[in-house]
């Protein structure tokens, strides 16, 4: 299974284009300290031709013309090799992207049914694209399912879907407040002819045993790396929001991704959808190098894995 790194920030990208904070001033002046990203999202293919994304960023048509396998062969005319889209929640940044895939065909979707309630009554995205190409709709499962070409043949990749606690995006109409169950899940995808897996999980508000275990059956972890602290928005005078209140596990802390998820044996860790405040994207940040001691990756875009 070929992975690849479409976009690794958070919403807004990075740096962030009405954001001068000391990240993204320097990912202004000095990229080579502080790479700048597109929003997050990923390509997973079983043979390097025909591929899947997770999550369709607003930064998509960038993402395709960065990675020519996304690009439409010489015949026909018109196409893409973009087979179906796995949306983790309704989140703008996770999924205004598919508007941009709206002259093709008929495009496949796999997400939760809250997802889709929130899509189509929420934002009414759904809707405008049934006006121009139609969606396929695929409810996301708790189990192994095929994953289907377009043509409706099966690839040699099965997904599952585990919910996860998460906040709804700000227009859905379930309400905004608490943990909303199956508003955001987390996709394994195992490539049955290798037994190769990844888990991409980019929205994720707390540990449970359950997710904990769950993110441990996986040669490869994309782990929601949006914050440093609890408190980053407001240290940085930005926002008066925490972590929390955004729906995101901050990556430090005793209650922290880095200090909850140290047990982890099996897979190689990698955190993506990176907020533009979160010291981890300054190269030789203190914050950085421990990440890296504790065994984990900084998500950077192009980067590629086969598993």
């Amino acid at each position: 299974m070929r992975i690849q790194l479409l976009g690794t920030a958070a919403g807004g990208g990075f740096p962030q284009w009405n954001c001068r904070c000391r990240n993204c001033a320097e990912a202004r002046t000095n990229p080579a300290a502080a790479h700048p990203r597109t929003q997050s999202s990923v390509a997973v293919s079983a043979d390097g031709q025909r591929w899947f994304l997770l999550n369709a960023s607003p930064d998509i048509a960038a993402q395709i013309a960065a990675f020519p396998p996304l690009q439409p062969a010489r015949v026909p005319v018109r196409g893409t090799p973009i087979q179906a889209v796995l949306l983790t929640n309704a989140d703008l940044d996770h999924s205004l992207g598919v508007l941009c895939l709206r002259e093709n065909a008929v495009l496949s979707l796999y997400a939760s049914a809250e997802t889709r309630s929130d899509l189509s009554q929420g934002v009414g995205l759904l809707p405008v694209l049934d006006v121009f190409c139609g969606v396929k709709w695929s409810c996301a499962s708790a189990t192994e399912e095929p994953l289907l070409y377009a043509d409706g043949s099966a690839s040699s990749l099965v997904y599952s879907a585990l919910p996860v606690p998460s906040k709804p995006p700000r227009f859905s109409r379930r309400g905004l407040d608490g943990a909303a169950p199956g508003g955001s899940v987390a996709y394994r995808i195992r490539d049955t002819r290798t037994g190769g897996s990844l888990i991409y999980a980019p929205d994720v508000m707390e540990l449970s045993g359950e997710l904990t275990a769950f993110l441990n059956e996986c040669d490869l972890l994309l782990f929601d790396g949006t914050l440093w602290s609890e408190t980053e928005m407001q240290e940085q005078q930005i926002s008066q929001v925490t972590a929390r209140d955004m729906g995101h596990l901050p990556i430090s802390g005793p209650r922290g991704s880095l200090n909850g998820l140290r047990g982890l044996s099996r897979p190689a860790k990698v955190y993506i959808h990176i907020n533009n405040t979160n010291p981890i994207l300054l190269e030789h940040s203190p914050e950085r190098a421990q990440v890296r001691a504790a065994g984990w990756t900084v998500g950077e875009d192009g980067t590629a894995f086969t598993i």
